[in-house]
């Protein structure tokens, strides 16, 4: 397991929680209304997911053909400096008392076109590498819409992503300063932070001023870059 942070450590930033991660590969700016703003607005999508981890995070431990399930594990890594629960560990059998770490995580409607599922689970992989000492190869997503299970490996590509939108987020977190909207018209559609965010009006302002400078080069006689 992780051993105790030493004085130097404490006095780091408040780590960052697995969470938080999917809100950044899906939107920075939402990620950050949410955990630095504060800022959170439920829809139908947040709701249905909701219910379906009110269902999967009762914490426990069971055993079924080999394979030990923990419920509600508390996962962290001090090198990352993330935190969070994994909605289902399972610990699958080696070879003499080994037991190789498999993370599990419930989500709402079906598979999604983005990767922020799949750096949430990735993170709890590198979580668990982190607190056990052994390599976690592959986990799963379970998508209540399907209800099957899709097969995530955590190959040198997705460890990398992953560990770079940690580091996108932890420099957010450190500005303290929420980043600009991106206007990805399709997500900002189904966003749950639309009304909040109102990327549109945001953007405006830098629109205008754009303008302006435009039209003064132009009124000036010079050529447009």
């Amino acid at each position: 397991m992780v051993e105790p942070a030493d004085a130097h450590e404490s006095e780091k930033a408040e780590p960052i929680p697995l969470s938080a991660l999917q809100h950044a590969v899906y939107c920075l700016r939402q990620a950050a209304l949410i955990h630095l703003e504060r800022q959170w607005e439920e829809n139908r999508f947040t709701a249905e997911g909701s219910v379906l981890h009110t269902v999967a995070e009762k914490p426990g431990t069971r055993k079924d053909r080999g394979v030990r399930r923990v419920m509600a594990l508390p996962l962290a890594s001090r090198r990352l400096g993330i935190v969070g629960v994994g909605d289902l560990v399972e610990f699958h059998k080696g070879e003499g008392a080994t037991e190789t770490a498999y993370p599990v995580e419930y989500k709402r409607g079906k598979p999604k076109t983005h990767r922020a599922d799949e750096v949430q689970l990735c993170a709890q992989a590198l979580c668990l590498e982190e607190m056990t000492g052994s390599a976690v190869p592959e986990g799963a997503l379970f998508y209540g819409e399907t209800k099957r299970r899709v097969i995530i490996r955590f190959d040198d590509e997705l460890r990398v992503f992953t560990e770079t939108i940690i580091a996108e987020l932890t420099q957010v977190f450190a500005t303290q300063k929420t980043p600009p909207p991106t206007q990805n018209r399709e997500r900002c559609r189904a966003c749950s932070l639309l009304e909040i965010c109102k990327p549109h009006l945001v953007a405006k302002p830098v629109l205008a001023w754009r303008k302006r400078i435009l039209d003064q080069l132009l009124a000036d006689g010079a050529e447009p870059a």
